[in-house]
């Protein structure tokens, strides 16, 4: 077929190719002849679907353990997109707010979906397996999710992380390895009865902690609330979407897990002190943790209260005060 037989756009997009080939030195018609030997893409191989399902390896011969496994998987695909996210948000200079809250509102997307998957965990398994299958999976938790730790260090200021006790005090520390220390979820993972660090912790951080600190340093100046104050035209909306992002991070998303840590694990803090085991009841409750991203774009009084009606409705099915 002679070049007048082609058609017009098949033409034009060869000479684009044959420029986009030549100004970085390579050779047209080498790669034309590749596409004449190589085989269609096809959906399995473009999404690895044979390796993705084959990377559930089940510790025990509990037939729920998979589901366990595989929600984990998937909560964890779910951070890495909203991890993507906030590294576009971090890196656009300047911000703008359209950039802002089409990303963000793809974040906040992204927690409704996991808020509501977490019905898999309290729903989808039945309790006699997990208590089972779950004693063979120790020290491992989902504490060990270093994505959902990115996610809080690309979001705010670290000091909003430190634990509630110590957040004042050290309001004004600039060193990091002491404010890693005192973060709010290495307290969540230390003995009740002795205050040492458990297995769990220590394995964390030896794979973790220098990751988690070099971020620290990278995101002080470009994390989302920095970002914000960059932000020349936010607006009303803007504020919104970031109020929403801090309750579905800090109160929706570690109430439903409370949930199911209610259903499976609910057991009197004598009993866990006494196996070695960490007060999850008071770590997971948002109330008690007050970890807000955005504390700016609230009133005193709903810090206050931060988490409380949410927690007593969602757990007892009511708005009365249980605690």
């Amino acid at each position: 077929m002679s070049p007048a037989k082609y058609p017009k756009d098949v033409l034009e997009k060869i000479e684009l190719l044959q420029e986009k080939f030549k100004a970085s030195g390579q050779d047209l018609s080498s790669y034309l002849e590749g596409l004449l030997y190589a085989d269609y893409m096809s959906y399995w191989d473009y999404i690895n679907l044979d390796i993705l399902l084959s990377l559930q390896q089940p510790r025990t011969s509990f037939k729920d353990e998979k589901i366990f496994i595989i929600y984990h998987q998937i909560t964890e695909l779910y951070f890495k997109l909203i991890i993507w996210e906030l590294e576009q948000i971090a890196d656009k200079k300047p911000i703008d707010a359209k950039f802002f809250k089409e990303r963000l509102e793809r974040v906040n997307m992204y927690f409704d979906q996991l808020i509501a998957s977490f019905a898999v965990m309290w729903k989808g398994m039945e309790k006699e397996q997990f208590l089972k299958f779950r004693m063979s999976l120790l020290p491992s938790s989902g504490f060990q999710s270093a994505q959902y730790r990115v996610i809080e260090l690309q979001s705010t200021d670290v000091h909003q992380l430190i634990h509630l006790e110590r957040r004042e005090f050290l309001k004004n520390e600039k060193d990091i390895h002491t404010i890693f220390d005192n973060l709010y979820w290495q307290h969540g993972a230390k003995e009740l009865a002795t205050g040492e660090k458990t297995l769990t912790l220590k394995s964390f951080e030896k794979k973790y902690g220098k990751e988690l600190k070099e971020l620290i340093e990278i995101y002080k100046g470009k994390n989302m609330w920095k970002k914000y104050e960059e932000c020349a035209d936010k607006d009303e909306e803007l504020k919104e979407l970031m109020r929403s992002l801090d309750l579905k991070a800090n109160v929706f998303w570690p109430l439903a897990h409370y949930k199911s840590a209610v259903r499976y694990l609910q057991r009197d803090p004598q009993d866990i002190a006494a196996t070695g085991g960490t007060n999850w009841q008071k770590y997971l409750p948002p109330r008690f943790q007050k970890v807000i991203f955005f504390p700016e774009l609230w009133s005193q009084e709903e810090m206050d209260e931060w988490g409380k009606g949410w927690v007593v409705k969602e757990v007892f099915g009511s708005e009365e005060d249980r605690a």
